[in-house]
């Protein structure tokens, strides 16, 4: 069952991530949705992100990348953290005219309090165009609550 996770940051004074902030206006805008194991987001670029001639720019890539994986941790983990590596593969040219993309994350597996979240961005036929193994550092929830201005699961599931 797929269900639309809700953003309890937007509003809040200073959010203003380029990832996910529906009100910064050069920002990438992201929503996402939780389905079973996995968190998802469907995503159509504006020709500002483009970097050759209708390719998606692999910055831009990774970011959508990191910012996907950021919200697993928050949703399926339950915290919040900072990415501490991420390695990204870019294996297909992301076409701009082959968007929507689709963004694909789970967890993989825990080391202590490093997540490791694997990433997969596929374009409108289902080509997998990049993927990513995010290696992303967690607080436990308390100090993330203190630290990342975490609100809870109960701010992400309504």
């Amino acid at each position: 069952m797929s269900k639309q996770i809700n953003n309890p940051f937007r509003g809040k004074k200073g959010y203003n991530c380029f990832g996910c902030s529906p009100d910064n206006p050069i920002g990438l805008q992201m929503h996402f949705r939780i389905e079973d194991d996995i968190v998802t987001s469907d995503w159509t670029p504006g020709n500002h992100y483009q970097g050759w001639m209708n390719v998606l720019h692999g910055g831009i890539q990774a970011t959508l990348m990191d910012e996907i994986a950021s919200w697993l941790v928050m949703v399926k983990l339950k915290t919040a953290g900072v990415t501490s590596k991420m390695e990204v593969r870019l294996l297909k040219t992301a076409q701009m005219d082959h968007a929507p993309f689709r963004l694909v994350a789970r967890l993989e597996e825990m080391n202590k309090n490093i997540a490791l979240v694997k990433v997969e961005l596929f374009d409108r036929d289902q080509q997998l165009c990049a993927d990513a193994l995010m290696h992303y550092f967690t607080w436990p929830e308390h100090i993330a609550r203190e630290r990342m201005h975490y609100p809870g699961i109960e701010g992400f599931i309504k």
